[in-house]
């Protein structure tokens, strides 16, 4: 499976060949120095995508950018320059700078399809996993299913992801690639089962233990950038954002949804402010929310999976879960540790649907050993009238909620404190339950 070819589809559909400048003629056949200087500019820049494209071309993404920043530069209402610039920030492993280029190239080619799939890919890059799935939904009329099914999973949403995928799978237009990406959503799901079988209808037998292996790897990144670089065959580096003198002469777009770990949104109904254990940088779109509390971004990973077990040199078998039955099966995964007494609360994220949310604390719970044993709270609220889900853990005293927020914190997570707002049982562990009771 070639993975840089999963998503990007190619690079910008550019025709950056020699432009031919002559003189315009005026009122009295003489060209002005204004339209000569324009023509000079637009050559100049032509001449800077050129060899952008080439460095591409040659896997060279430092000089790639150089060269787009000197196109757009010369030519800023360009979009096919934004383009190139956000694809030379991709291949340099500059996924901060990606973002804003690939937002500067919607604004002035609101279809173009790539731009708006690479702007989700950058976003996921920076560990900015809400505003990518906002992004692909808010442009999933113009991002193929097969790529927004894949860049949907590695935003968080592998429900959603493996949902759409399987529909294409089932289509007339199923392929190899569409069978991939759903075998790879599995994967990133912890369903291993599921994702070995769709594999397998693609490849040799004896190739599906080694692709399981590899997305093994895949599935537990040390940081948010890695999954999208490997997928892109980049490296990601330090980037500090694009130059300003690069900024787009045009009001900014507003980029929908926060960094999936640092953002927590509060009930309006809340009438105390959360109470803050650690300075938290603020952005723009905080304005509209008086009581949004933004910290550090940092992705939440998926553990190896405990059921790939590899014997000494024989292949990986798929162990099957164990059985769980009576009320273990709704608490099994979360042993109940009992807090101490109070109505004070740890949130830890704001989510799009309780799917979601279930997915992240999933994830959260293998990488914070701070929430190891606690079981997560839910409840679904309405701001800016978009409806969320907000996930918890409480029933603590003040003193002892802002110790573990400081705790969350200082190994890489984002959260406030607050005091109860009807906070209940998270909605995926109700369930179970609530079965089990209309058998007896």
């Amino acid at each position: 499976m070639n993975t840089r070819a999963l998503l990007l589809g190619g690079m910008s559909a550019l025709f950056l060949g020699g432009t031919m400048v002559g003189c315009a003629a005026t009122g009295n056949g003489i060209a002005s120095a204004s339209d000569r200087s324009q023509a000079l500019v637009a050559k100049a820049a032509a001449n800077d995508a050129g060899r952008a494209q080439t460095a591409l071309a040659a896997r060279n993404g430092p000089a790639a950018i150089g060269y787009a920043e000197e196109a757009v530069t010369a030519m800023p209402q360009s979009a096919e320059y934004r383009m190139l610039l956000g694809q030379s920030y991709l291949e340099g492993g500059r996924f901060t700078s990606a973002s804003r280029a690939f937002a500067d190239t919607l604004v002035l080619s609101p279809t173009n399809g790539k731009a708006a799939l690479n702007l989700a890919l950058a976003q996921v890059a920076t560990g900015d996993w809400q505003a990518a799935r906002a992004t692909l939904a808010t442009h999933s009329a113009i991002i193929p299913a097969s790529d927004r099914g894949l860049a949907l999973s590695l935003a968080g949403d592998t429900a959603g992801g493996i949902a759409l995928l399987t529909a294409v799978a089932r289509s007339p237009e199923t392929s190899a690639k569409v069978r991939q990406n759903l075998a790879l959503s599995f994967a990133l799901a912890g369903r291993w089962q599921e994702a070995r079988v769709v594999a397998a209808a693609d490849m040799a037998p004896a190739d599906v233990d080694a692709r399981l292996e590899q997305w093994a790897l895949f599935a537990q990144p040390a940081k948010a950038s890695d999954q999208v670089a490997s997928l892109l065959g980049v490296r990601a580096v330090a980037d500090g954002g694009q130059p300003i003198a690069l900024a787009l002469n045009a009001p900014a777009p507003v980029m929908p949804g926060a960094p999936e770990q640092a953002v927590a949104a509060v009930d309006p109904a809340i009438a105390e402010a959360p109470v803050e254990v650690a300075a938290a940088p603020v952005d723009a779109r905080s304005a509209a929310f008086s009581k949004v509390s933004f910290g550090p971004r940092q992705e939440v990973v998926q553990a190896l999976p405990a059921m790939m077990l590899r014997p000494a040199g024989g292949p990986i078998k798929v162990a099957a879960a164990p059985a769980m039955s009576g009320r273990g099966l709704a608490t099994a995964a979360y042993a109940v540790k009992t807090p101490a007494t109070g109505n004070w609360y740890v949130q830890i994220g704001a989510f799009g649907s309780a799917g979601v949310a279930k997915d992240a604390w999933g994830r959260a719970s293998r990488q914070f050993a701070s929430l190891a044993g606690y079981t997560p709270n839910g409840m679904t609220f309405k701001a800016r009238g978009e409806d969320f889900y907000r996930l918890s853990v409480g029933g603590f005293s003040r003193s002892a909620a802002v110790a573990m927020c400081r705790d969350y914190r200082a190994k890489g997570g984002a959260c406030f404190v607050r005091m109860g707002a009807g906070d209940a049982m998270a909605q995926w562990l109700r369930k179970p339950a609530m079965q089990m009771a209309s058998r007896s």
